[in-house]
C-alpha cells in the first residue's frame, strides 16, 4: 500500500494475509517514484489500472497521511477493507523513529517495519543511496527501547530489513529487539541478480528487473534457490541461538545483554565509539512485555457496518437480492461500507454485482473514509455532508451526495466533501452537489465524477477516468496528471492560470463524442443530485459550452492517438494495446524519451 495506490482495490486487499503501508524506503525515504512510461508495458499497465506507455509517478507523501492520527485512521480503513489480514506499517531508520514506532502502536497497527538505508534497487537516485538512511541497527535500537520505555512493546510485532544476509544478522536483529526479518536483496542474488544497479533502465542482463521479453528470456532463477538459501540462513541462526542458549525467537528479543561491542572496536577509525546507547536495556517493571503478546484492538464490533449495513445487505450479499434501506449516519461513522464491500468482494469476487444491487441512503454528517474501497453493485446516497477522505479506493460502487432537503445556501457555493476525496479510486461514479476540498480526485486512474467545485491540487497525479468540475478550482491543478481528462467549466475565464502544465495541455471541448460524454454526465448529476448547478448549465448548454477547458496529459494524448490507429489498422484488444505501445516506445526513442 504504496502512496500511488496503484491496482490497490477491494478485490485486492481482501486477499491479502497482511497489507503493508509503506511510509517510505530505507534506500530512498520520503521520496516517491516514478516509472517511465517505456516500462509500463500492456500488463503493468492492466494490473496498475493505468495506460500502457504512459508514465507514472508515486507521489512523495501519502496523500491521506498528514499526522499520526491520519495514519491511525488509514491502518482502521485497511482493517475494515480485510478483517483477516495483518496492517503492518514501514518507517526508515532514522533519528526519532522510535517516536514514530511508538504512534504506530498507539494507532493500532500490528507490525512496524523498521528499513535499513542499506537495502533498495538500482532504482534510487544515488544521491539517496549514498547520504540518505541509517543502518537498521540504529533505528531498530531506538524503536525496541521507545516502545519497552511507553508500554508499547507487548502490542505490536518489530520487523526490520535492509541487507539481512545471514543468520548472525537474524540473532543480531532479534538481541536488538525484532521478531520478524525480512530478505529481498540477497534471494535476489539467488535467482540470478547481479547488482549491475540499471533497474530503472529496463536493460537488466539478467532478466530481473526488466519487462522486456527478450531480456526476461535470459531469466534462470528457481523458487527452489530462495528456499535452499534461506534453510542455510534458518540453520545459521539455529546453530547461534543454541550456543547463546535460547530456544525460541521470543526468548532472544531485547536481550542485549548477549551482545558485547567487538575487539575491532580497538582500531583507530573505531577508537572513541560509544554504543552505550545501542546496547541500552530498559529498566521498567517485570510485567511490562518486550516482545509481542497482546493483539491490537481495532473495534471493528463497534463500527457501522457491523452493527447495522452487514445484516441489512446480508440478501445481496448472500444471494445477490436488491436491497433498498435508509439510515442515519453521524461524523463518528467511519469507513461506512468498507467491511460491507469486502464480504461482497469475498462472494462475488472483482465482478461484483449488478449495478444498484445494494442501495443505501444516508442522512446526516458521515465520518472519514466514507464508502472506502466500495465494489461495484453498491450505491450510496448521502443527504448531508462527508468528511476527508470520501470515495478513497473507490472500485466500481457509486457515490451520490447532495445537501439536505430544504438547505437554503447555495450547494455549489459550499464545501460538502473534504480534502482528498476519492483517493486512488479506480472505477465506479461519484456525483457531488457542491464543492470538494483540496487534493479532489488524486491518483484518480478511472472513476466517473462530476464535482460543482474543489480546491487547490485538483486532480493531482491522475492517471485515469474523467472529472467535470461546473466550477472554479485552485490553483495547481493537474499537477503530476498523466492519465485521464478533467473537464472545467470556466465562466470567468481564469483557470488557465490555475493549470500546472508541466505533464497537461489545455484545450477547447470540441469532438461531437466527447461533447456528449460530458453532458451526459452532467445529466446523470442533475437527476441524481436534484443539482440547480447543473440544471442551469444544461439550460443554457450552447451557451455554456465554449467555456469548458478540457485538460489532458500530453503522454497520454499521444497514446490514445497511436491505440486509435492500431484500431484503424483492424486491431482490437490486447494486440491493440501492444502494437500502440509498441508505436509509443519507437517515438519515445526517436526524440530522447519522456
Amino acid at each position: 500500500m504504496a502512496s500511488g495506490r496503484f491496482g490497490v482495490t477491494s478485490e485486492y486487499l481482501i486477499n491479502a494475509a497482511e497489507i503493508q503501508i509503506k511510509m517510505a524506503q530505507g534506500a530512498k525515504p520520503g521520496e516517491g517514484g516514478q516509472l517511465p512510461g517505456t516500462k509500463v508495458y500492456p500488463w503493468v499497465a492492466k494490473t496498475r489500472y493505468t495506460t500502457a506507455g504512459v508514465g507514472l509517478i508515486s507521489p512523495p507523501p501519502h496523500h491521506d497521511i498528514y499526522s499520526i492520527e491520519d495514519l491511525a485512521e488509514l491502518i482502521h480503513d485497511l482493517k475494515n477493507a480485510n478483517r483477516e489480514a495483518r496492517i503492518s506499517v514501514k518507517l526508515v531508520a532514522e533519528v526519532g523513529v522510535g517516536t514514530i514506532a511508538a504512534g504506530v502502536a498507539k494507532a493500532h497497527a500490528d507490525v512496524v517495519l523498521i528499513s535499513g538505508y542499506d537495502g533498495g534497487t538500482g532504482a534510487s537516485p544515488q544521491t539517496s543511496i549514498t547520504h540518505a538512511g541509517l543502518p537498521w541497527e540504529l533505528g531498530l535500537a531506538e524503536t525496541h527501547q521507545t516502545l519497552v520505555l511507553n508500554n508499547l512493546r507487548s502490542r505490536i510485532r518489530v520487523e526490520t530489513d535492509g541487507q539481512l544476509k545471514t543468520g548472525r544478522d537474524v540473532v543480531i536483529a532479534a538481541l536488538l529487539g525484532a521478531e520478524e526479518f525480512g530478505f529481498a536483496t540477497a534471494p535476489l542474488v539467488t535467482v540470478g541478480c547481479i547488482m549491475m544497479r540499471v533497474c530503472h533502465l529496463n536493460t537488466c542482463p539478467t532478466g530481473v528487473a526488466t519487462q522486456d521479453p527478450r531480456l526476461r528470456e535470459k531469466f534462470t532463477g528457481k523458487p527452489e534457490h530462495v528456499v535452499n538459501f534461506m534453510r542455510f540462513v534458518a540453520e545459521e541462526a539455529r546453530e547461534l541461538m543454541a550456543e547463546l542458549g535460547f530456544r525460541s525467537i521470543d526468548e532472544m528479543v531485547g536481550r542485549v545483554d548477549r551482545l558485547e561491542p567487538r575487539k575491532a572496536l580497538d582500531h583507530w577509525k573505531a577508537r572513541g565509539f560509544d554504543f552505550s546507547n545501542i546496547l541500552y536495556q530498559p529498566d521498567v517493571e517485570p510485567e511490562v512485555g518486550r516482545y509481542c503478546q497482546i493483539p491490537q484492538d481495532h473495534g471493528l464490533e463497534e463500527s457501522l457496518d457491523v452493527t447495522r449495513l452487514l445484516d441489512i445487505c446480508r440478501p445481496a450479499i448472500e444471494r445477490g437480492a436488491t436491497v433498498r434501506a435508509e439510515l442515519p449516519i453521524r461524523n463518528v461513522h467511519r469507513v461506512v461500507g468498507t467491511i460491507t464491500g469486502s464480504e461482497v468482494t469475498k462472494k462475488w469476487g472483482g465482478k461484483g454485482l449488478p449495478h444498484d444491487t445494494i442501495s443505501i441512503r444516508f442522512t446526516g454528517s458521515a465520518g472519514q473514509s466514507f464508502a472506502a474501497f466500495m465494489p461495484k453493485g453498491m450505491t450510496f446516497t448521502l443527504e448531508g455532508d462527508a468528511n476527508d477522505y470520501f470515495g478513497k479506493g473507490l472500485c466500481g460502487g457509486k457515490i451520490i451526495v447532495h445537501p439536505p432537503a430544504g438547505s437554503t445556501f447555495a450547494a455549489e457555493e459550499n464545501i460538502i466533501v473534504g480534502n482528498v476525496a476519492l483517493y486512488g479510486a479506480t472505477s465506479g461514479e461519484a456525483y457531488i452537489r457542491g464543492m470538494a476540498g483540496e487534493r479532489f480526485a488524486v491518483r484518480n486512474s478511472g472513476v466517473d465524477a462530476v464535482v460543482e467545485a474543489v480546491g487547490d491540487h485538483g486532480c493531482e497525479y491522475m492517471t485515469g477516468g474523467r472529472v467535470v468540475i461546473l466550477g472554479p478550482t485552485g490553483r495547481n491543478f493537474g499537477a503530476g496528471m498523466s492519465g485521464g481528462t478533467a473537464y472545467v467549466l470556466d465562466e470567468a475565464g481564469t483557470f488557465p492560470g490555475n493549470v500546472n502544465r508541466q505533464m497537461v495541455g489545455t484545450e477547447s471541448l470540441e469532438d461531437a463524442g466527447e461533447i456528449a460524454a460530458v453532458r451526459e454526465l452532467i445529466e446523470r448529476h442533475a437527476a441524481l443530485t436534484g443539482s440547480e448547478r447543473a440544471r442551469a448549465v444544461l439550460d443554457n448548454w450552447a451557451g455554456l459550452l465554449p467555456r469548458f477547458v478540457k485538460v489532458i496529459p500530453r503522454d497520454y494524448q499521444r497514446m490514445l492517438s497511436c491505440i486509435r490507429r492500431a484500431h484503424e489498422q483492424g486491431l482490437t484488444g490486447d494486440e491493440a494495446i501492444m502494437v500502440a505501445f509498441e508505436e509509443n516506445a519507437r517515438d519515445l526513442a526517436r526524440v530522447g524519451g519522456n
